[in-house]
C-alpha cells in the first residue's frame, strides 16, 4: 500500500531523521564534549566529499531525485588557508622537525624563517580544536548512515566559507520507523447529522474560510489514511530526543545551523505557498486562520499560538464594541452633565489658585472648560459598568480558550500526550564538564547577583519615571513664564503630549535592554533544561518589561497629586519643585492620553514598524554589501538551491517575544481599562494587523521552525489568568481612587440639598487665603486678572482659613475616603465572584469531546478485552502457530563505544 497508505506524508522523511539524529547523537554528543573540553585530540579526521558539479533548483541532492529532508550547515575553510594536518599523538611529528633543524644548524645551513612562535601556538590550537569539530563530525555521520539515511556534502556553493551537509530518509527506512512508532490511523469514516450540519454551515461561511483543499490520497486501499495529523507526533517525540544533541553540536560549534526546509513558493499545491496565498496576505484578514494547515507545516507549538492569538482577537469584538458604546455614551451625555456645565458657565467666577510658585497667576476656573468635557467622556457612569463587563471578558476569555484547546488536543490527537523529561542543556553539560560549575557554590552566587540587580532595575524605572515628572514641572514652569501667549494658552495640552512622548521613547529603549538583561540574569543561573532556562527568562523578562510599560501608568493613575499639599504649605523634592496636581477634573484625562499614546505607539513602532523595517533593512544593508543592484539580486537569487536561500532567511528565536507582545497588550485592555474603553478598539485593531505580519514573517522571512509538539501555551496562560484576577483589583482602585465616581455619589445622595448634582464643583473646592503663602511662592504678577485676589480656591477637602482648625482635612474627605475603600471592597468581591461563577457555569472541556473521549476509552477497554480473550483461546486450543515476534531495529541502534 506504499501508493496509498503514506499519501500525504510528504514531511515524513524529516520527522524519522530525527530519530536518527538522536540515536547519533546520544553515542557522539559525550566523546565530542569530553574532546573539545578537556583537550583529547581524536584520531581520526574528516574528508569532505567533492563539491557539487552545479546548482539545482529544488530541495533535492544532485541526481534530482531524492528529497532534502533536513540541513545542517558548518563553517568550511577558505582555500587560501589550506592546514596542515596536525594529531596530538602525533609527537615524533615534532621530534623529527627538531632533529632537522638541529641538523640544520651543525651543517651552517640557514633554516627557513619561521613566522612567530605564539602566531604558530595560536594556530596549532586552532588546529586542534578543528580536528575535535572533524572527529565529532565524522562520528555523527557514520551513525546516521548506519541507519539508513543518506547524506551528501555541498561545499562548492556560492556562499563562501558555509558548508551543507544534506539529508535524506529512504522510503524503506520511514515504513520501518513509522510500523515501530505503531502511529494510531482512523479506520472508519463516520457520517451521521452532525457531519451534515457542520457540513451547511461551512457552505454559509465559506466566504469567511481560507481557501484550503483537504489532503485525501487519490487512490485510497483498504486501511489506509493520509499522515497528515500523526506526522507531528513523530517530530515532536524525535524533537525531544534530538534537540539536546542538536543544541551540543551548535553549541560547541561544530554545526553552525540545523534546519528543514521551507517548501518552494509559487508552486500552487505545496503548503506554503497555500499558506501565503490565504493566510500571510493582508487581503485576506477578514478570512479565518488555517489552523489545521499551520499545524501541518509548522507543528503543534506554533499552531497553539496562532489558535490561541485567533481566539483573543476574536473575542476582542465584542469587548471593542461595548467600549465604543461607552465612549459614544460619554459623548452623548457631555452636554448634560452638571459639573462641566457648572465648570464652563460664562457666569462661573471662582478664581483659582496659582498651579505653579511664583511664575504661575491665579487663573479662572472656567478656563478649564475643556478638559472637564473632555474628561466626562471616559469617567462616566458607564465607565463602571464597562469594569465590571471586561472583568467577565477576561474570565469568558479564558474559559472559551480552554475549550478550544481542548477540541484542538483531541483533532490533533494530544489527549494522551505527555511531555517526557528534557534533557539537558549544552551550556549547562559544558560548565559541568569544566568542573566551574557546583551548586553549592553557583547558587549562593547567582542570588547575591540577582539581589544587587533587583534594587539597581526597579531604581532605574522609578528615576525614570521621575526625571520624566521633573520634566512636567519644568516645562510648566517655563510655559508660564513665555511671552508666547499661544505656548501660555496650551500648557497642559503641550504639558501632557511632549510627557507622553518621551514616556513612550523611553519604554520602546528599556525594553531592549530591559531583555539583554533578562537573559543574562538567566544565563547566570545555567538552568540545566531549556524548558527550565525558558521559563526563567519569561518571568524575568515579564516583571522587568511590565513594570517598564506600566509604571508611568500607576504614577499617574494612583500617585499623581496624591502627595501634593495644599496653598502655603506644598510638598517639595530637589530643592524648590513642587509635586504636580491634577487638573480640576482629575487626572484620569492625563492617563488615557498616556494609555493611548503607550498602546498606539508601541504596538505601531516597536511591534509592526520594527518588524517590517528591521528585515527590510538587513536586506538592503546585505544588498550594499554585494554590490549588486537589484536585478543582479534576483538573478543571483535565482541560481541559488532552496538549502542556500534558506540560509539567508533570519534564524527562528522562538514564540516567546511574540507572546510577550500579546500579554503587554492584554494588560493594557484589561488593567486600566475603565479609564480608556477604546483600548479594546485599538487591540482589535492591531491584532488584525499582528495575524497576518506574524504569518507572513514566519512563511517567508525565517528558516522553517522544527516542529515541537505541545498541549497548551504554558506558563503564558498563567500569566494570563494572574493579569486578568490583578485586572479586578486595579481597576477597582481607578474608579474609587481616580475618578470622581465615589465623591459624586457620596456628594449626591449625603450633601446635595435637593439630591441632584448641583453645587458639586463648589463642594470639591476648598478657601485659601493669599496672605498665607510661604515666603517667596506668591505670585509675581498678582493683579494678572485685573484685580487684587484676596481669597483663591483650590480641589480638596479642607477646613476653611476662618475655622478653628483652618486648612485641615474635613469631615467630607473622611466620608468619601471611607466610601472609596468600601466600594472598593465590594467591587473586588463582587466582581471575582461573577467571575468564578462564569469560571463554573462553562465546562472546561466541549460536551461531544467528552463524550467522544469517553467512547474511545470504552472501544480501547473493549479491543483489549477481545485481544485477550483470544489469546486465551489460542492457549486452550494448543495450535502450533508460533507467537508474534516484534521485529527488531536495524544494529545500528545499539550503543557504540563512541
Amino acid at each position: 500500500a506504499e501508493g496509498s497508505r503514506w499519501e500525504g506524508y510528504s514531511d515524513l522523511p524529516c520527522l524519522y531523521l530525527f530519530v536518527c539524529i538522536c540515536s547519533s547523537m546520544s553515542r557522539t554528543v559525550k566523546k565530542c564534549f569530553i574532546d573539545l573540553v578537556t583537550g583529547l585530540q581524536p584520531l581520526n579526521s574528516l574528508k569532505s566529499d567533492e563539491a557539487a558539479s552545479g546548482p539545482k533548483q529544488g530541495p533535492t541532492f544532485q541526481d534530482g531525485q531524492r528529497r532534502v529532508d533536513y540541513v545542517l550547515t558548518y563553517h568550511v575553510q577558505k582555500p587560501q588557508s589550506v592546514r596542515r594536518k596536525t594529531s596530538r599523538f602525533a609527537d615524533y611529528r615534532i621530534l623529527r622537525s627538531l632533529r632537522r633543524s638541529l641538523s640544520m644548524m651543525r651543517s651552517g645551513d640557514t633554516p627557513p624563517s619561521k613566522e612567530d612562535p605564539e602566531i604558530a601556538a595560536h594556530k596549532h590550537r586552532l588546529d586542534y580544536h578543528e580536528d575535535d569539530k572533524r572527529f565529532c563530525q565524522t562520528e555523527f555521520e557514520d551513525n546516521l548512515r548506519e541507519m539508513g539515511l543518506e547524506l551528501e556534502k555541498d561545499e562548492g556553493n556560492k556562499i563562501p566559507g558555509i558548508g551543507f551537509l544534506k539529508i535524506h530518509a529512504p522510503w524503506n527506512v520511514l515504513c520501518r520507523e513509522a510500523e515501530f512508532m505503531k502511529l494510531k490511523m482512523p479506520t472508519k469514516k463516520v457520517c451521521d447529522v452532525v457531519e451534515r450540519i457542520n457540513l451547511f454551515i461551512h457552505k454559509v461561511t465559506a466566504p469567511l474560510h481560507p481557501k484550503v483543499e483537504p489532503n485525501r490520497p487519490q487512490n485510497v486501499k483498504h486501511l489506509s489514511h493520509p499522515f497528515s495529523r500523526e506526522k507531528q507526533h513523530l517530530k515532536f517525540d524525535l524533537l525531544k530526543m534530538t534537540f539536546t544533541g542538536i543544541t551540543s553540536l551548535l553549541g560547541n560549534g561544530v554545526y553552525t545551523a540545523a534546519y528543514p526546509l521551507h517548501d518552494m513558493l509559487f508552486y500552487p499545491l505545496l503548503s506554503r505557498q497555500i499558506l501565503y496565498e490565504e493566510w500571510a496576505s493582508y487581503s485576506v484578514f477578514y478570512k479565518y486562520q488555517p489552523i489545521g494547515l499551520i499545524r501541518k507545516y509548522f507543528g503543534e507549538k506554533i499552531g497553539l499560538y496562532f489558535a490561541w492569538l485567533g481566539v483573543y482577537t476574536q473575542m476582542l469584538i465584542p469587548a471593542a464594541i461595548v467600549g465604543v458604546i461607552v465612549f459614544l455614551y460619554g459623548c452623548a451625555t457631555v452636554d448634560n452633565d452638571i459639573p462641566s456645565m457648572e465648570i464652563c458657565d460664562p457666569r462661573n467666577n471662582i478664581t483659582m489658585c496659582p498651579l505653579c510658585d511664583r511664575a504661575c497667576s491665579y487663573w479662572k476656573l472656567k478656563t478649564a472648560c475643556g478638559t472637564a468635557r473632555a474628561s466626562h467622556l471616559f469617567d462616566n457612569p458607564a465607565t463602571v459598568f464597562f469594569s465590571i463587563f471586561m472583568a467577565l471578558w477576561a474570565a469568558m476569555f479564558m474559559e472559551h480558550w480552554k475549550r478550544r484547546q481542548m477540541r484542538l488536543n483531541y483533532i490533533w490527537d494530544l489527549t494522551g500526550f505527555e511531555e517526557e523529561e528534557d534533557h539537558h542543556r549544552a551550556e549547562y553539560e559544558i560548565q559541568v564538564m569544566q568542573k566551574t560549575l557546583k551548586k553549592q557554590d553557583m547558587s549562593p552566587k547567582v542570588v547575591k547577583v540577582f539581589l544587587l540587580l533587583s534594587p539597581l532595575q526597579v531604581g532605574v524605572t522609578f528615576a525614570v519615571v521621575f526625571g520624566v515628572i521633573l520634566y512636567r514641572i519644568s516645562i510648566r514652569a517655563a510655559l508660564h513664564m513665555s511671552s508666547n501667549p499661544t505656548a501660555r494658552s496650551n500648557i497642559r495640552a503641550t504639558v501632557k503630549g511632549t510627557a507622553a512622548v518621551i514616556n513612550l521613547v523611553i519604554i520602546i529603549v528599556m525594553d531592549e535592554v530591559y531583555g539583554a538583561v533578562a537573559r543574562w540574569l538567566t544565563l547566570l543561573e545555567v538552568p540545566k533544561t531549556d524548558k527550565s532556562f525558558e521559563e526563567r527568562l519569561i518571568i524575568k523578562t515579564f516583571v522587568l518589561k511590565f513594570a517598564n510599560a506600566f509604571s508611568p501608568i500607576v504614577y499617574l493613575a494612583f500617585f499623581r497629586g496624591r502627595m501634593v499639599g495644599r496653598p502655603g504649605d506644598y510638598v517639595y523634592v530637589i530643592g524648590s519643585y513642587r509635586m504636580e496636581e491634577c487638573a480640576h477634573a482629575g487626572c484620569l484625562m492625563e492617563l488615557c492620553i498616556q494609555l493611548c499614546i503607550t498602546m498606539l505607539g508601541k504596538q505601531l513602532i516597536q511591534n509592526n514598524l520594527f518588524e517590517i523595517g528591521i528585515p527590510k533593512i538587513k536586506k538592503l544593508i546585505r544588498r550594499r554589501k554585494s554590490d549588486m543592484d537589484s536585478q543582479q539580486q534576483q538573478d543571483y537569487n535565482m541560481t541559488l538551491q532552496r538549502h542556500e536561500k534558506d540560509h539567508f532567511l533570519g534564524p527562528f528565536v522562538g514564540l516567546s517575544p511574540e507572546y510577550m507582545e500579546m500579554i503587554i497588550q492584554f494588560g493594557m485592555v484589561t488593567l486600566f481599562v475603565a479609564s480608556f474603553p477604546l483600548a479594546p478598539l485599538f487591540a482589535l485593531l492591531n491584532n488584525i494587523i499582528e495575524i497576518r505580519l506574524d504569518a507572513k514573517k514566519f512563511v517567508t522571512e525565517v528558516r522553517r521552525p522544527i516542529a515541537a509538539r505541545a498541549k497548551d501555551i504554558g506558563i503564558w496562560y498563567n500569566l494570563l489568568r494572574g493579569l486578568s484576577k490583578v485586572a479586578v483589583i486595579v481597576n477597582a482602585f481607578v474608579i474609587s481612587f481616580t475618578s470622581d465616581f465615589i465623591p459624586r455619589l457620596v456628594y449626591q445622595y449625603m450633601y446635595s440639598p435637593d439630591g441632584s448634582m448641583h453645587g458639586f464643583v463648589n463642594h470639591t473646592l476648598s478657601y485659601f487665603n493669599v496672605s498665607d503663602f510661604q515666603t517667596g511662592t506668591a505670585p509675581l504678577q498678582p493683579m494678572h486678572l485685573g484685580y487684587e485676589v484676596q481669597i483663591c480656591r483650590y480641589k480638596d477637602y479642607r477646613e476653611t482659613p476662618w475655622s478653628n482648625t483652618p486648612y485641615d482635612l474635613s469631615k467630607e474627605f473622611w466620608a468619601i475616603l471611607a466610601c472609596r475603600l468600601a466600594f472598593v471592597i465590594v467591587f473586588q468581591n463582587v466582581v471575582m465572584l461573577m467571575s468564578d461563577f462564569v469560571d463554573w457555569l462553562i465546562p472546561d472541556i466541549p460536551k461531544d469531546i467528552s463524550l467522544q473521549i469517553h467512547k474511545e476509552k470504552i472501544l480501547m477497554v473493549e479491543l483489549f478485552m477481545k485481544e485477550e480473550e483470544g489469546k486465551k483461546l489460542l492457549r486452550d486450543n494448543h495450535t502450533n502457530q508460533s507467537p508474534f515476534q516484534p521485529r527488531s531495529r536495524p544494529a545500528s541502534h545499539t550503543p557504540s563505544n563512541c
